[in-house]
């Protein structure tokens, strides 16, 4: 049985036991409850004098944080060199001498998209096919990039595999996703809102809405507003932070996540090995007040989420606020008082969720309906809503609530300076799915930056065709031209992104630049209907929230393959040569770092040829033979896997029969079962609120949290 204290939060433990005497000793968060999930309000605030909560630069003089700046450097100077190394080899194979370079390497990102768990398995499987820690892709040359990388963007499901990765201690893929006999793997078999199946007044079903709002309703005791990104940060912290194995699901035997938080990775020993690259999770801001219910503009507030701060680099903010305390109220940079102060606020369940918190766009409160999501999803969120509503004070329903530590600043140019709240949301939310704007800032002076495309742009058919790299070209172009590098050259619509096909095999954007400071190579892998004609897994739905290990097993098996594969014009062949290109793509910008600069080599020039985005040579989808677009269930259950059988079916009439039979005994049990359904429901609604009526006053205490302290699931039985 995995076990329920991981070496992560072991070290955790030892850490805060061994602070120094001169540290300003704060009360400590447990991961014990899931209670655990709420923030300690009336803390001593800092000296600001001397340890100031608030960070402003300006956006022609930017400034980072000085603990991120020493990671970055610490990891070039003693970790990344033999990961090039290890990686390169002595250069020969790419027709370089590695010691040429000095030790002056490329600075790479990886950026990681939103796009639910598809994004999330997706841009794990792309960190795999760049592991050197697994053999395929070591022994095809494309594993050891995630090695040499200095930063990690997340956004939505990006920020899922991000936070999953740190907070069970940088495991490989194959054991964070599928489990070991120390992890149970992100479970996703088990659906995010209704764990226990459609039925939302089973047993199981049940405990699990208990203990979720519990923990929310604790937060809220505290006296911050909470909202519905709360109960979804719950469900995220499930099946990507620790502590949850199969066997507890449905218990509080453990916090489930609850009490692990962002500000902590610089505990871990993932981060103190200086062994992963940086961490950050984005997300934009809705302007306080507007209640908007739509996408974004470009001139949204885009906010960076690091372990060490809540920041900004756009120019109309230049600011950032120390993590730890952030849930803190300051106006102009001051708390209310010395007292004032907030800690655990930064649940990483919670960061996750506020970079996926696409509500506002989604939820109908007037007509009660959620849109996008199953049946199944929508009716549990909406029945979770419901409850968290009646329960304790919301604010803002639709958007994750963040204290404002940012009040009173830039005023005239900063949309929230005269507000006392943030409301974070989705990422994405202003057209951006990919989360470049951090790796693009000009003080992190990237030079390359991998992007594991998992975007679903294209209707019903979920591939990506690059709007999300138009609109981030847009945004730099007009309001981040001081602040963030230029984006290299692409093509100008989505449209052309497909025509041209590289929005379905891998692609190298910037390969020609005047100067190397006039932008990053971008090396955009796109997931992409297989190279070899298979029938696509990959390419599933943004709100789909259960796999089958079936599916996710061939999904990442899938991926892999095409990431190992590269591309051969005009054939459905590998490319043997890939790996060598991709060492080729990333080690470029190295040449210019150098006195005089190191020609480009025959090898490299020949690959920049095939995978280079040239608009004088512009390639075409026909290049592309054979690929097929339309996804096909590799698992079907249920009604799905019904329709397979019929739709391959031969007979005809045999099939019509079985189908009749079907129906017949679907409709019995459909109005047995919603006979059973209404039956609980009264015996639910007259337990918790000892009324009849759907719509009476809630106990103050309502009858599943009264027992909420007992461990074993018996304590949140309903009847």
């Amino acid at each position: 049985m995995p076990s329920l204290l991981p070496t992560g939060l072991v070290c955790l433990i030892l850490s805060q036991l061994s602070l120094p005497a001169t540290s300003q000793r704060l009360p400590q968060i447990l991961q014990v409850d899931v209670t655990d999930y709420k923030p300690i309000t009336n803390v001593d605030c800092p000296d600001i004098s001397t340890q100031p909560l608030l960070r402003t630069f300006s956006a022609e003089n930017q400034t980072l944080h000085p603990q991120e700046v020493e990671y970055v450097n610490t990891r070039s100077q003693n970790v990344l060199p033999n990961a090039w190394a290890d990686w390169l080899g002595d250069g020969s194979s790419l027709g370089y001498k590695l010691s040429d370079f000095q030790n002056n390497f490329p600075k790479v990102g990886i950026a990681i998209p939103g796009g639910g768990l598809r994004a999330a398995q997706y841009g794990a499987a792309c960190l795999e096919a760049l592991d050197a820690r697994n053999d395929s892709a070591k022994a095809a040359g494309t594993g050891g990039l995630l090695q040499v990388a200095s930063y990690m963007t997340g956004l939505s499901g990006g920020s899922w595999i991000t936070g999953s990765l740190f907070f069970n201690n940088w495991p490989t893929i194959e054991k964070l996703v599928f489990g070991d006999e120390n992890l149970s793997g992100w479970m996703l078999d088990l659906p995010f809102v209704t764990p226990d199946g459609s039925n939302l007044f089973s047993d199981e079903n049940q405990w699990f809405f208990g203990s979720v709002l519990w923990s929310v309703m604790a937060k809220a005791q505290t006296g911050i507003d909470t909202s519905l990104v709360d109960p979804w940060s719950r469900m995220i912290s499930y099946h990507f932070l620790n502590q949850t194995t199969r066997s507890n699901f449905f218990d509080n035997s453990t916090a489930h996540g609850a009490g692990q938080l962002w500000s902590d990775i610089p505990k871990l020993p993932t981060y103190q090995n200086h062994q992963a690259p940086f961490p950050l999770v984005v997300a934009d801001a809705r302007p306080v007040g507007s209640n908007l219910t739509t996408a974004l503009g470009l001139e949204a507030t885009v906010y960076e989420i690091t372990p060490l701060e809540l920041a900004s680099y756009d120019p109309s903010l230049s600011a950032g606020m120390n993590l730890t305390f952030v849930g803190t109220r300051l106006t102009e940079g001051r708390p209310d008082n010395g007292t004032a102060c907030v800690v655990g606020l930064d649940q990483a369940g919670f960061v996750m969720g506020t970079s996926a918190g696409l509500f506002n766009q989604i939820v109908d409160f007037a007509r009660n309906t959620i849109t996008d999501f199953s049946d199944e999803d929508g009716a549990g969120l909406l029945y979770v809503m419901s409850r968290l509503l009646r329960s304790v004070r919301t604010r803002a329903d639709d958007v994750a609530n963040w204290p404002s530590p940012f009040t009173g600043l830039n005023a005239g140019r900063f949309q929230d300076s005269e507000a006392n709240w943030l409301e974070l949301i989705d990422g994405s939310s202003n057209g951006e799915n990919i989360p470049y704007a951090p790796l693009f800032v000009k003080a992190r002076a990237l030079d390359v930056i991998v992007t594991a495309e998992g975007s679903a742009d294209i209707p019903v058919l979920n591939w990506p065709n690059g709007s999300s790299l138009i609109m981030t070209r847009a945004r730099q172009s007009t309001l981040l031209r001081i602040s963030h590098q230029q984006f290299p050259p692409i093509p100008d619509k989505p449209e052309d992104f497909v025509e041209l096909g590289v929005n379905a095999r891998p692609t190298f954007f910037g390969c020609f630049p005047e100067s190397p400071s006039d932008y990053p190579l971008v090396i955009y892998l796109p997931n992409a209907p297989p190279f070899n004609g298979e029938v696509p897994v990959a390419n599933t739905a943004t709100f789909q929230l259960t796999y089958t290990l079936k599916h996710t097993r061939k999904m990442f098996d899938q991926i892999h393959k095409n990431l190992l594969a590269g591309w051969v014009p005009n054939t459905n062949d590998a490319d043997p040569n890939w790996g060598t290109c991709l060492k080729c793509a990333a080690i470029d910008r190295a040449r210019f770092k150098v006195t005089p600069n190191v020609p480009r080599s025959s090898q490299c020039t020949e690959c920049f040829t095939r995978y280079c985005y040239d608009p004088a040579n512009p390639t075409n989808k026909s290049q592309l033979p054979n690929r097929k677009l339309e996804f096909e269930d590799p698992d079907p259950q249920g009604v799905d896997r019904l329709g397979g059988f019929f739709s391959k079916s031969k007979f005809a009439l045999i099939g019509a029969a079985i189908g009749l039979v079907v129906l017949i005994a679907a409709l019995t049990f459909g109005l047995l079962w919603w006979k059973k359904r209404k039956n609980q429901e009264a015996e639910y609604k007259r337990i918790l609120y000892n009324d009849s009526e759907w719509d009476a006053e809630p106990l103050a205490e309502p009858l599943f949290m009264k027992h909420a302290t007992h461990k074993k699931m018996s304590s949140y039985e309903m009847k």
